[in-house]
């Protein structure tokens, strides 16, 4: 059984082709920009695996040109044992899955096998040394680069994803470093998103601290700078 947060069915984003979005109701870290601070705590729909599949093979016909399910959260291999258990039946069924992770989950055989068994891993980079992950994310960055490691050891296809906020991660030089480390490993693509403040209001209703209150979203042409850059670079 897992909390299942909320899902979306024919979703556009988070791999390729259409995809059938699973979003698991908890996460390790606390990160300052996070924009569904309500998947940190328990809530959502209790679920076993047969339950979420019979659910899911419904869109089987949608999922062509790579479509599939994307495991997300919160952090979906905090419930890698439950993804094994619908694995078979998915393989069983013709359907494949992606696992879109902070990589904050420790890896054990259980967290292995999840990856293994995906057919692609979106790795949210969200800091290149330890002192800013554990500041902005109250996390273990060893634990992302040991993910990284093992896609890369293992031959997983890898997509790498980091949020830009100004003024904490949004010069070229944190571009550069970012580039630098992600050099160390397989990718095949990196994706530079936003900052957005839709989720403020979130915060509010849930009555927690936003650290980032007052913050304005990353400007199109910020991103768009960036992007050109990391791509003259890496």
């Amino acid at each position: 059984m897992a909390l299942i947060h909320s899902v979306e069915s024919l979703a556009a984003i988070d791999g390729e082709g259409i995809r059938y979005a699973v979003f698991f109701t908890g996460c390790p870290l606390r990160c300052v920009y996070c924009h569904n601070p309500d998947t940190w705590f328990e809530s959502g729909t209790e679920m076993s695996a047969q339950e979420l599949f019979e659910k899911i093979r419904r869109y089987k016909p949608y999922f062509k040109n790579g479509g599939g399910v994307t495991f997300s959260g919160g952090e979906p291999l905090l419930n890698s044992d439950f993804i094994n258990e619908i694995s078979p039946l998915f393989r069983a069924d013709g359907i494949g899955y992606c696992l879109d992770t902070s990589g904050s989950v420790k890896l054990n055989e259980s967290v292995k096998t999840a990856i293994d068994n995906a057919d692609m891993v979106i790795l949210d980079l969200k800091f290149y040394n330890a002192e800013d992950y554990k500041k902005y994310t109250g996390g273990d960055i060893e634990n992302v680069l040991e993910t990284a490691q093992y896609c890369t050891d293992t031959g997983k296809r890898l997509w790498l994803r980091t949020v830009v906020v100004p003024d904490i991660n949004d010069t070229k030089e944190d571009i550069e470093s970012y580039a630098k480390l992600a050099e160390k490993y397989r990718f095949e693509r990196y994706e530079l998103l936003p900052f957005h403040t839709m989720g403020f209001f979130k915060y509010e209703q849930l009555g927690i601290k936003n650290k980032l209150s007052g913050k304005k979203a990353l400007s199109p042409e910020k991103l768009d700078e960036l992007k050109n850059y990391l791509k003259r670079i890496l």
